[in-house]
């Protein structure tokens, strides 16, 4: 019914999905554990050294111009006989491959690659019933439903998902429309996937379509410490005065909580598990699990408003439901930014939590942040 992914990115079934990185694990490794009776499972670190280096690589030479002579293949190749495709592709190829969209061709490509490598490794998950307890109440709670359109939409903090609720309000005929300047109720007139029979939900899984947005995973982490730490007392008052206690020298018994900085955040990330951690900083990986999933769409928050337009014109929206534009006050967490912040971070503590943020980087074909002398230098 709806495009599919230019590569299958089909999961062999497995019992728990891989991410679950030791305190002090190396950089480049990832471990798991089978449930009971089960193997343990251990991803090889050199394996996701190749994947890393692979998509870090393509992306290099992106950068560079080495790849603008290649032709890219289509997203979706053509011969689906599938209405929705069909309407996609009426507007001829030169649509589909945009000479602008070069770089975002190949990159989704690499994408796709990646999440086939990693996934097909043995006893990575093949769908939610495969997860432990835990991890599939975490993914259900996290994959939106629309019915009337047929799609499901796995929402990641700080990944414009305030913006998709909206969207889906909007298409549920909840909410007028997306430019309705209202606080925003993450949970009143939607639908999750946690909501419904597990016959409901399979059927879900195998016939809608199914995307998610993601980012650059230190980006993402910066956007939620200004966002949660700078503006929210809650998160200051439930997460800071904690962080600040335990992180912070003479910090006292009663911190206020409201001036944590980004390295004290890392470090409290260091020691946090992955499974266990406030969505808004938890990796991807976790909230959507991707192996599980068979995902028809993995989409940039680089090029937010045209892939999710992309992705409202697949399911049929209509045409007068756009995605939102970004606010003018919203100002994001810019590479500039980021730059300085890790820049101005002990590398020993990035390379302590790096590896549980590895398979978003690798999965999403993100380059590790490149905080090298030289580099910061600049």
């Amino acid at each position: 019914m709806f495009p599919r992914p230019l590569t299958p990115l089909t999961a062999p079934k497995g019992p728990e999905a891989l991410g679950r990185a030791s305190r002090r694990a190396p950089l480049a490794a990832g471990r798991g554990r089978g449930g009971p009776g089960g193997p343990p499972l251990l991803l090889p670190s050199m394996l996701m050294f190749g994947v890393i280096v692979a998509s870090s690589g393509l992306l290099l030479m992106i950068e560079r111009g080495i790849l603008a002579e290649m032709k890219p293949p289509p997203l979706h190749p053509h011969g689906r006989g599938d209405p929705v495709w069909r309407g996609v592709a009426a507007g001829g190829p030169e649509r589909l491959l945009d000479p602008g969209d070069s770089d975002h061709q190949v990159r989704q490509d690499v994408r796709n690659r990646t999440l086939r490598a990693v996934c097909g490794q043995p006893g990575m998950p093949r769908d939610p019933w495969d997860l432990p307890a835990g991890q599939r109440r975490t993914l259900l709670r996290h994959i939106l439903v629309s019915d009337r359109y047929h799609f499901l939409y796995c929402y990641v903090p700080k990944v414009a998902c305030s913006n998709w609720k909206r969207v889906l309000k909007v298409l549920a005929g909840a909410l007028d429309s997306v430019d309705v300047r209202l606080k925003m109720d993450h949970r009143s007139d939607l639908v999750f996937l946690a909501d419904l029979r597990p016959e409901e939900i399979r059927y879900r899984l195998q016939h809608y379509f199914k995307f998610l947005f993601v980012r650059e995973p230190m980006e993402r982490l910066l956007s939620a410490y200004r966002n949660k730490f700078g503006e929210i007392r809650e998160y200051q008052q439930r997460y800071g005065t904690e962080i600040v206690r335990r992180y912070r020298v003479g910090a006292g018994p009663s911190p206020a909580g409201d001036d944590v900085t980004f390295p004290e955040f890392l470090r409290y990330l260091v020691d946090e598990e992955p499974e266990r951690m406030n969505e808004h900083w938890m990796p991807v990986y976790q909230l959507c699990q991707p192996c599980a999933v068979h995902y028809d769409f993995v989409g940039f928050y680089e090029r937010l408003e045209a892939d999710a337009n992309q992705v409202l014109e697949w399911v049929r929206a209509p045409p007068t439901v756009r995605f939102p534009s970004r606010q003018a006050w919203y100002r994001p967490a810019s590479p500039e930014s980021l730059h300085y912040h890790l820049c101005n971070t002990p590398r020993a503590l990035l390379q302590e939590l790096l590896p549980k943020y590895i398979l978003d980087f690798s999965l999403f074909a993100y380059p590790l942040p490149n905080v090298t002398r030289e580099a910061c230098r600049q």
